[in-house]
């Protein structure tokens, strides 16, 4: 059969000017926004700083009580160790730090550790990076908002019998703000990022003034040490225990890389400057928490956190200030969230539109974000916040080993492009997905750069995984392959349909069907059959009507109606003695599926009652519905709804 050429086939395009209505989702999450509005969503780098930075600093409300968390098992005298690990911390955040800004700006496209390992290290590489950092932003919006319950049950105690129902009221309120749109959510968002900073480095500051003054004093009436587990002394396992735990800092770092494209043009530019902004603070605020906690001799404790100890100290009791620094640290901690409500989206787009998750999360909401990723966080987040009821130190072991697997998998990617770029005659260029190569004089320098970083990661990835192994590290470390192998039974789904859909090795149909049989299901006879009936002959003359008989008084009524109303098409009954209705019109078709000729189509035509309220559906079987379901899954059958709209009798009087 020829194929019709391009030339002979019209196309046409109009707008559609239609306008959603009015509705409840307009009052929430506000008007409908159109494709062109998209370049007006992004935002600045002050803007850019709350949304994707309030994860990163976030963690230096709970960082230095995790490696306090570990210490205790050796008692007080090993608190000494908090501010030197806390600096070999905060170099290897300055070395991450380095790290994204060189993939920011190789990659203005956005995609970070995902998108740097497919070009460069493959798609199981891509797909681990990517299970990772899915379940990264997962375990961030649970612990964030874990913790940040955590604050306000320090200053409010009466409420701790509440915290998994305020934990996930929270998630419920971030979710519904970024179903809101980037622009509208980082606006919200922006002034308690921005207020718990201030409160922070208002009580740092005042903190180490007052201890170089010499007034600052020890923590008054201190809660109960908190010891999880306890071991006969200080060890190089116990610091590399609490050294894995306080890298929990690290965690938001790849966030800026991730969501490039939220930023305002030049994209990289912004984005690399709303890093450095981001790391010099999260260092500052870190190693000053860490060092004020050995001064005023504050201890690990599920009853008061860190900050709370410190903040009373630093501000004399619980006034105005620490109440400011609490609900500071707390507004942050649920605003972390709001960090992983920015990426997860993004990131599940861009693993949808590789075919390794639903296509369904590549689909932009009303408010141009991608609604659909944003409800499956929040829901799989709630669901996590209430099996580990809320508390961040359980939760924490299945937090950062999927972090360093990302910045590991990203600065080894980027190591390797630089080889790449190294390789390259000077004008060169080669196009990949995600990024153009040209040659750098300087690629030794930064491939070095991104291969030590690596090695970093590395090592503090198995440094977790190792101390954390007992205490969650290990589901971790079998969920993520089981992620993998998900993603690429998705992919081979999707890779199959469209070899089988492919035109590339296509023909064409073949010649027209010389025949078209037409079943028609018949319950019952009366209006809707009968323009049931009259479509099923505009399609063909070879027109069967089957009735199931389940019941001989009403087979007798159909017949009789039959015989007045059926315009001389066949009627076949089939007796169901164990009144089955769907099996025995499924066994028939069956039937003639294997009867029938070569080049013959089959279409079952189905009757579909169509009340004039919806909650009228609710008074009847609904058997259309179940008959085309089950019809849908039969090879080689068309299935045919006609709709049949009743309206009430007082309408119809009423338009008479």
């Amino acid at each position: 059969m020829s194929i019709p050429e391009k030339n002979q086939n019209e196309i046409m395009r109009r707008e559609s000017e239609y306008m959603p209505p009015r509705s409840l989702s307009h009052w929430m999450i506000g008007r409908p926004l159109s494709t062109a509005d998209a370049p007006h969503q992004t935002i600045g780098k002050a803007v850019g700083l709350a949304v994707f930075a309030s994860d990163a600093l976030s963690s230096t409300a709970y960082a230095t009580q995790e490696i306090l968390g570990v210490l205790a098992a050796a008692g007080t005298i090993a608190f000494g160790y908090v501010f030197p690990i806390s600096i070999a911390i905060v170099v290897l955040l300055a070395i991450v730090t380095i790290s994204y800004q060189q993939t920011i700006h190789a990659y203005p496209g956005g995609g970070g550790a995902y998108i740097v390992s497919r070009d460069n290290l493959g798609e199981i590489p891509a797909q681990m990076a990517g299970a990772a950092l899915l379940t990264d932003y997962i375990l961030t919006v649970a612990v964030s908002i874990s913790a940040g319950v955590a604050q306000i049950v320090s200053a409010y105690p009466t409420l701790n019998p509440y915290r998994v129902e305020i934990a996930v009221s929270a998630v419920a309120l971030v979710m519904l703000v970024n179903l809101r749109g980037v622009k509208e959510s980082g606006a919200a968002f922006a002034i308690p990022t921005y207020f718990f900073i201030i409160m922070m480095f208002t009580t740092v500051g005042i903190g180490i003034f007052r201890s170089l003054s010499g007034s600052l004093g020890a923590v008054v009436d201190p809660p109960d040490l908190t010891i999880m587990h306890s071991v006969s002394g200080i060890s190089a396992f116990l610091i590399l225990h609490a050294f894995a735990n306080g890298t929990t800092a690290l965690t938001g770092v790849e966030a800026i890389s991730n969501g490039i494209t939220a930023f305002n043009e030049p994209r990289s530019k912004n984005a690399g400057i709303t890093l450095i902004w981001m790391s010099v603070i999260l260092g500052t605020l870190f190693l000053g928490i860490s060092h004020l906690t050995g001064q005023i001799g504050a201890v690990f404790s599920e009853e008061e956190t860190i900050i709370s100890q410190l903040a009373r100290t630093v501000f004399e009791g619980r006034g105005l200030l620490y109440l400011g620094t609490i609900w500071g640290t707390t507004l942050i901690l649920i605003m972390a969230a709001n960090t992983a409500f920015a990426d997860f989206p993004r990131l599940g787009a861009l693993a949808a539109t590789d075919g390794f998750l639903p296509r369904q999360l590549t689909f932009r909401g009303s408010r141009l974000v991608y609604s659909n990723g944003i409800i499956t966080l929040s829901i799989i987040a709630s669901l996590l916040i209430i099996a580990f009821k809320a508390s961040v130190t359980l939760l924490i072991p299945l937090y950062a080993i999927g972090v360093f697997l990302s910045f590991t998998l990203s600065q080894f990617g980027m190591a390797r492009r630089w080889w790449k770029i190294g390789h390259l005659e000077e004008g060169q260029e080669l196009i990949e997905r995600g990024s153009t190569l040209r040659y750098d004089k300087q690629w030794k320098f930064k491939m070095l750069v991104n291969g030590f970083g690596s090695l970093c990661t590395l090592i503090v990835m198995f440094v977790f995984a190792i101390t954390k192994f007992r205490e969650g590290a290990w589901f971790v470390l079998i969920l993520t392959p089981l992620l993998v192998m998900t993603f690429f039974t998705i992919h081979r789904h999707y890779y199959n349909l469209a070899q089988r859909l492919s035109l590339q090795k296509f023909d064409g149909l073949p010649t027209r069907q010389t025949r078209h049989r037409v079943i028609l299901p018949v319950s019952s006879v009366h209006q809707g059959t009968l323009e049931a009936l009259r479509y099923a002959r505009l399609l063909s003359d070879d027109v069967t009507a089957v009735h199931i008989s389940v019941d001989a008084d009403e087979t007798e009524k159909v017949q009789k109606k039959w015989l007045t109303w059926g315009e001389g098409t066949r009627l076949i009954i089939l007796d169901s003695p164990y009144r089955l209705f769907v099996e025995p019109l499924l066994e028939y078709l069956e039937d003639i599926i294997e009867q029938r000729q070569a080049n013959e189509t089959i279409t079952v035509v189905v009757p579909q009652f169509i009340p004039s309220k919806r909650w009228h559906n609710l008074l009847h079987m609904q058997t259309a519905n179940v008959l085309r379901s089950e019809l849908l899954n039969k090879h080689g059958v068309v299935v045919t709804d006609v709709p049949y709209h009743v309206h009430e009798l007082h309408e119809e009087a009423h338009k008479e």
